[in-house]
């Protein structure tokens, strides 16, 4: 996180010099040991949070992965439910005796 921080601060200070935010990006990643998209996905989400550019925030992408999860595994635990269920009705199911 820390050199995520620093290497955005950088591009952002330097901006101006380049036509394009992938141009800053793409010269300036080899300089900070970091992939030229990496780097450009970086800066576009600080901008996003700063309410530059419009799009989800980084709050908003973690609670949308934190109820995926969560979704993911109330759907499961529902399908162990389920099978529980129906094994439990064929064991008491008195036709069966």
């Amino acid at each position: 996180a820390e050199v995520r921080d620093r290497a955005v601060r950088m591009v952002n200070d330097r901006l101006c010099e380049y036509p394009s935010v992938f141009a800053a990006c793409k010269a300036l990643a080899p300089k900070l040991d970091v992939g030229p998209e990496s780097l450009r996905r970086w800066v576009l989400q600080a901008q996003i949070d700063t309410g530059e550019k419009d799009g989800p925030t980084s709050t908003e992408l973690d609670e949308l992965k934190a109820l995926r999860a969560e979704n993911r595994d109330l759907k499961e635990a529902n399908e162990i439910l389920k099978a529980a269920s129906i094994f439990f009705a064929r064991e008491l199911d008195p036709r069966r005796r």
